[in-house]
């Protein structure tokens, strides 16, 4: 006999996922357009997530819009509601996604791929583009894994690349105009800046399985937000049913980032740097606040520290929100400084060298010295932190043996200046994490292969001889994880067939370490004539990539050069350091002139060649 949702509820894991009703819900309505957001993870995951909040806000701006909101449920409740014939539904109005005009996906990583297929699948939708008629909602994604939308191409009828602000808002509005699907997607890829539908792109591969060219030869240029003061930001959020991974309240302080560190693909995506105002953020932090009752606000961006307001703005929201606690992200070692960060929560900080060496650090443009690491530790110790959190990659380029035995001596060294502390009322407690290094799209590392499982497996062997010290601990993360992130990150439409293949065998929250499928996603690929090794090794500097018909105002030869300083070792700096010349300063730089009377060397004093 099947069951009711109230009787599923009552036997699934934390059942405050799935019923709604959060603080802060508007009142549902059915608007002249109804639109879903779908996290494709769990709900604790999804809340946390500002992006969705910003383009929420986005749509909501359109007259006669409603949005609504839908998270990939965990396995107990989507067998449950799969057994019993009940549509995967959305959490505001409770009705099937599949009612709904349009459903947009944020894709945050390479590993909730398969999830996508997943909520699809419970809604009761067809997975592929070309089975889904005039009958069922248009399907959308956005995110940072957007940058290259092909292995997601035959799922997807249409991607929105860059900033979400401007273009969501064009997207809802015209939806609201076109009388079907088709005109919706015609127009959309011709009107609204930063999108692309699949069906409008042919990929033409060569005789050697290489892409050849596209087919009309035409580039996606990203959408951009120009002015991030006059944009729209929520000034309230939902208040979750259930703790979330980030239980507070988000500022984005800035977007973009001035380092230019060679591996970072969010670095790049999210160029140029553009910063809110000190009065906007107090404003801001007062609202979310005041309607949700949070006692803790998280001032995000790629590089808080390099925010120039921020040694106004934490005094400014202290004063205006006596008893309210701030949190920074992972901080740059050579921008921490302890008055940041004297009267947070104090439990650990978290740093991230990415490199052992100072050679190294230079190969990837991670343009922070070892003098600035041990001040940056000294300034945490000082405010009273006895744990620091410190991240690594291995598998960098031109990395040796000596690089991994340098994080090593960081740790000592970390150890000796808490040594030699007075007063010391607690022992040190030291967290080194470690990442296999993963080549991303739009960056100088872009071209280069991934390390192998048996070269990663010997560099993991070397650092667990080097770190048995007392209070180190040391973990690494799964190299087949890291594999088909990579393969993922960097893959064409053939990929997507192997991630239908893989969710059709079981695979569901691949990026949960418990519960990625190893082999079942081996299968997935020999099944599908797919090898890993065609996506994870060295690619020509003149093949065409699968995305080299996105535009994200990064030039190519940049990118290029920019490789070429880093197996020479050189530094190139941020570009607080004098423009670089990425691209951007030909489209949209705000900084554009200050930046370009400099001189374009580091703070090291290094040419920019």
């Amino acid at each position: 006999m099947k069951q009711t949702l109230e009787e599923i509820l009552a036997q699934v894991e934390k059942p405050a996922r799935y019923i709604g009703g959060e603080y802060n819900e508007a009142e549902p309505f059915d608007g002249r357009l109804n639109y879903c957001i779908c996290f494709p993870d769990v709900y604790e995951v999804g809340m946390s997530n500002l992006g969705i909040k910003i383009v929420a806000e986005a749509i909501r701006g359109v007259k006669g819009a409603y949005v609504d909101r839908c998270f990939a449920p965990w396995p107990d409740f989507g067998e449950k509601i799969k057994e019993n014939g009940i549509e995967l539904y959305a959490l505001g109005n409770k009705k099937p996604l599949k009612t709904f005009d349009m459903i947009g996906f944020s894709l945050q990583y390479e590993m909730s791929y398969t999830n996508v297929l997943y909520m699809l699948d419970l809604a009761g939708i067809p997975l592929r583009r070309e089975d889904r008629g005039e009958d069922f909602p248009v399907i959308q994604a956005g995110g940072p894994c957007a940058c290259n939308p092909e292995p997601m191409a035959d799922f997807i009828d249409i991607f929105t690349i860059g900033d979400g602000e401007d273009n969501m808002r064009r997207l809802a509005e015209l939806k609201i105009e076109c009388k079907s699907k088709e005109e919706f997607l015609r127009r959309a890829a011709e009107e609204v800046e930063g999108v692309y539908v699949p069906a409008l792109l042919n990929v033409v591969y060569g005789n050697d399985g290489k892409i050849k060219g596209f087919s009309p030869d035409k580039k996606i240029k990203k959408a951009l937000c120009r002015d991030l003061d006059s944009a729209v930001y929520p000034k309230k959020f939902l208040v979750p049913n259930i703790e979330a991974v980030f239980d507070r309240a988000i500022l984005e302080v800035m977007r973009g980032c001035y380092r230019g560190c060679r591996f970072c693909q969010a670095g790049f995506l999210y160029r140029p740097v553009r910063e809110r105002s000190k009065e906007n953020m107090v404003e801001t932090a007062g609202s979310l606040i005041c309607t949700s009752g949070f006692d803790e606000i998280s001032l995000n961006s790629l590089s808080t520290g390099d925010y120039r307001y921020l040694r106004e703005l934490i005094p400014a929201i202290k004063e205006s929100l006596p008893g309210v606690h701030l949190a920074l992200p992972s901080l740059r070692l050579d921008s921490f400084d302890g008055d940041f960060v004297q009267e947070s929560r104090k439990s650990s900080l978290t740093f991230a060298p990415e490199a052992g060496t100072q050679r190294l650090r230079d190969v990837i443009n991670k343009d922070v010295t070892e003098d600035e690491i041990m001040r940056g530790i000294r300034q945490a110790f000082e405010q009273g932190y006895t744990g620091i959190k410190l991240y690594f990659m291995l598998g960098l380029p031109t990395e040796t043996d000596d690089d991994l035995k340098g994080i090593r001596d960081i740790v000592y060294k970390i150890r000796d200046v808490f040594s030699a502390r007075p007063n010391r009322l607690r022992s040190l407690r030291i967290s080194v994490s470690v990442s296999t290094f993963i080549p991303k799209p739009f960056t100088p590392f872009q071209w280069e292969r991934q390390a192998t499982r048996e070269e990663v497996e010997a560099k993991i062997a070397l650092l667990r001889k080097e770190l048995p010290l007392k209070g180190v601990s040391f973990s690494w993360n799964d190299y087949a994880l890291s594999e088909m992130e990579a393969v993922f990150a960097r893959g064409d439409r053939r990929t997507g067939k192997v991630i239908e293949a893989a969710y059709k065998k079981g695979c569901i929250f691949d990026g949960w370490s418990n519960i990625f499928k190893t082999d079942e996603w081996y299968s997935a690929f020999k099944e599908c004539g797919v090898k890993p090794s065609d996506y994870t090794r060295e690619w020509g500097e003149n093949e065409i990539l699968p995305w080299d018909f996105i535009d994200v105002f990064i030039d190519k030869k940049f990118l290029l050069k920019e490789r070429r300083l880093a197996y020479d070792g050189k530094v190139t700096g941020s570009c607080l350091s004098g423009c670089k010349g990425c691209g951007l300063h030909n489209v949209f730089c705000p900084k554009k002139d200050e930046l370009s009377a400099k001189k374009g060397t580091s703070k090291r004093g290094e040419e920019d060649l």
